[in-house]
């Protein structure tokens, strides 16, 4: 019988340093005498025998923080924990140790920052896994979860940001990646699958395929182990997993032919594994082999004896040993947020952190590697104070540019780019892309006097090599001369394209009495008042100010007496063609009162444009004089009550804007309005009445004088008649109101007789 253990077997470096902090902490609070009990989050890890152990020990699981008082100790599990557990241990004063795995932290950094940028975040993973739960807990608890590839329809019409679970299926996955990177741009995807899980479930996919049986040693509550699992059935009919070595039937091991491949989840002892092998030896102690699985199994073998027991050194003596300082080719094995993890043939993988990638700060190292691809690094420490590796390509890549720079016959006088990275005495440091360092002068950092040089540090900057140090590794360089160089090219490829009719972008650099003065990419041209606007203005700030950025036409180019006329009023409508679009009616505007008169007050609403306000509009009281309301220079807001184009007329009402800002005071100004209405109504009424009254007393006075004045009249003429004619007898008048006609009738019957 054949064993092949593979190379990641056992605890990961997560779960280690969980266990680790976890025993530390119970046997510092042993040692120092205290009250104090130790509680771990939820069980540390998903081991039955390492839960049991630490309870043995004193140290008990708990799912509620209930249990610990002020003072107790709570171990924060390798699966994290939600945001909140954090806060109200802060706020019961209870000790805590964050053993949270290094990887699943980064996920909660990530999502943490995506959730207050307002972003969306999506989990792929079990949403009852307590890494997903602590995850989501990071996030407000407004994750949106997703299982497998055939729930990617959530992301339709979608944006945020896409983490996924440590221990999920990285082949399923790799899947998912591409359908989201083709079908869901919008979508930030952070594989963030930690590398421990991604090599073991490779190894896995690798035994499985050469191997009778499989054996996958783990919790059958561990998730990643349950991937082995999987991923090992797709490969091998006979696959086992099993907790510990009592829960293995060795009758299928009697074979002294087969080839058993043997992996173990993050959560699995080391000493599961050794009682594992150890069992299996005794099937058949002279023809058991154990081999560390690498990329080259057959070199990197290692036979057990007869009587052998399982130990390490096995697979150590296939690990390389590495330096600081060593410069060595390893293999991405994962890209997440910035951060590459490599393999690099030592018991631990290295990382690069985002900072190590390049002297550009802007590069994405997903832009450059993926999984799979070689990277030559350079080995920072061995150790970085969590078991890992810290790798640097970013030294590696300035020491290549640097011997390629110098090199060179012709570095002096070759412009350079980089990051001003510190002001010095006499000038500034700058960090070049290509690794090495330049000194640039006081006098060579700007084309103006600087009286502090800090304000370039922390920006970019192009400087012309003016000389190479090779011995210090330095640059002496000049940004001026950069500076100067650019600024003259641009000019003269400005005036070579400036031609009349030509609509250009510009920035107000001056304004006088007669115009401004108008940057148009490195020239000035002069933007005369008369072109500043259809109307009359007093003056270009009225339109203008400094640093303004405005489009401009060019009128005429003098590119020998370096001269620019420019336009600007033939690129804006016409004031009043468009003025019934720009204040509509019904709408409110603020303009400045410019003039009054006797019939209202004119208010600017822009510099060619004034509204009339009528007098019976400039209050809800009514006013005799405008003058007792406004003043010129007066800024008011008023209602659109009529535009005319034609006639070039706007009249506004600051009486309805008064009434819309203060309903309350404008209806008790109207209602008291009314009753003086009401009361003068009432007033020249009865002053109507009176003087009708006595008018109508008049004429009857008149009518009686008229009446006696006939009666007197008609009297005389009687008298008169009766003198001239003594022999006439009238006939008797039957009454005062008889018609000339019955008199005539009576005096032709009276003739008629005779």
């Amino acid at each position: 019988m054949k064993i092949i253990l593979a190379k990641s077997a056992g605890f990961c470096f997560g779960v280690r340093r969980a266990v680790e902090l976890t025993e530390q902490t119970a046997a510092k609070v042993a040692e120092s005498g205290s009250a104090a009990k130790v509680f771990t989050f939820g069980e540390l890890i998903h081991n039955r025998d390492v839960v049991n152990r630490l309870r043995e020990a004193g140290i008990a699981p708990t799912e509620s923080l209930d249990e610990a008082q002020r003072g107790d100790y709570v171990i924060i599990r390798s699966h994290g924990v939600p945001k909140k557990i954090y806060e109200e241990l802060e706020t019961r004063g209870i000790n805590f140790i964050d053993a949270t795995c290094p990887f699943v932290s980064n996920i909660h950094r990530i999502v943490s920052a995506a959730y207050e940028r307002g972003e969306q975040v999506f989990i792929v993973g079990n949403p009852e896994h307590p890494e997903t739960i602590g995850i989501n807990g990071h996030c407000g608890n407004s994750a949106i979860f997703i299982r497998g590839e055939e729930e990617l329809r959530k992301l339709e019409g979608r944006s945020g940001c896409l983490v996924v679970q440590t221990t999920f299926d990285s082949e399923t996955f790799a899947a998912m990646q591409r359908v989201i990177e083709r079908e869901y741009p919008r979508i930030r995807v952070f594989n963030s699958i930690c590398s421990t899980t991604f090599e073991r479930q490779r190894e896995a996919e690798e035994l499985s395929k050469k191997c009778d049986v499989m054996l996958v040693l783990g919790d059958k509550h561990s998730s990643n182990t349950q991937k082995l699992r999987k991923i090992c059935e797709k490969n091998c009919r006979n696959t086992l997993n099993a907790a510990k070595e009592c829960e293995i039937s060795l009758d299928i091991f009697k074979n002294n032919d087969i080839m058993v491949g043997v992996v173990a989840g993050a959560s699995t002892p080391d000493s599961i594994i050794r009682e594992v092998i150890n069992t299996m030896s005794e099937q058949d102690k002279a023809n058991v082999n154990c081999e560390a699985a690498t990329e080259n199994a057959a070199a990197n073998a290692a036979t057990i004896e007869e009587n052998a027991v399982f130990d390490e050194e096995a697979i150590n003596k296939t690990i390389v040993q590495i330096h600081g300082g060593q410069v060595l080719t390893g293999t991405v094995i994962q890209i997440v947020d910035g951060e590459i993890s490599v393999s690099i043939g030592y018991k631990s993988d290295g990382y690069i952190p985002r900072s190590e990638f390049s002297n550009d700060p802007d590069l994405d190292p997903a832009s450059q590697y993926k999984v799979g691809d070689p990277i030559e690094v350079e080995v920072l420490k061995v150790n970085d104070g969590e078991g890992n590796v810290l790798l640097s390509r970013k030294n590696v890549e300035s020491q290549k540019a640097w011997e390629e720079f110098t090199a060179s016959a012709e570095s002096e006088g070759k412009v350079l780019e980089g990051t001003c990275k510190e002001a010095i005495k006499g000038g500034v440091i700058v960090s070049l892309t290509n690794g090495a360092s330049a000194f640039v002068p006081a006098s060579q950092v700007s084309t103006k006097y600087v009286a502090d040089l800090k304000e370039f540090v922390g920006k970019p900057m192009k400087i012309k090599v003016l000389e190479v140090d090779a011995k210090r590794r330095r640059i002496i360089g000049s940004a001026k001369a950069v500076l100067l160089a650019e600024a003259e090219a641009a000019k003269e490829a400005v005036w070579d394209s400036l031609t009349p009719g030509m609509k250009v972008m510009g920035t107000v650099r001056r304004i006088v009495d007669f115009g401004v003065f108008v940057d148009i990419g490195g020239v000035d041209g002069l933007l005369h008042v008369t072109q500043c606007a259809w109307g009359r203005i007093k003056s270009p700030a009225e339109l203008f100010t400094v640093n303004q950025k405005i489009e401009v036409v060019i009128r005429e180019v003098d590119k020998e007496n370096k001269k620019i006329s420019l336009g600007y009023k033939e690129l804006q409508p016409k004031p009043w063609a468009t003025a019934d679009e720009r204040y509509p009616v019904g709408s409110f505007v603020e303009g400045k009162v410019v003039r009054i008169v006797p019939f209202g007050a004119f208010v600017s609403l822009e510099p060619t444009i004034d509204g009339l306000i009528h007098i019976s509009q400039v209050g809800i009281k009514r006013v005799a004089k405008v003058e007792d309301e406004l003043a010129v220079g007066d800024r008011v807001r008023c209602k659109v009550v009529e535009v005319d184009t034609s006639k070039r007329r706007i009249s506004l009402s600051r009486r309805e804007a008064l009434i819309e800002e203060n309903p309350e005071e404008a209806e008790r100004i109207m209602a008291e309005e009314r009753e003086q209405r009401e009361r003068e109504r009432a007033e020249r009424n009865a002053e109507r009445n009176e003087k009708r009254q006595q008018e109508e007393q008049t004429r009857r006075e008149q009518a009686a004088a008229r009446e006696e004045r006939r009666r007197e009249r008609d009297e005389r003429r009687a008298e008169r008649r009766r003198r001239e004619e003594p022999d006439y007898e009238l006939p008797p008048v039957e009454s005062a109101t008889t018609s000339l006609a019955s008199l005539l009738g009576k005096f032709v019957a009276s003739n008629d007789n005779e």
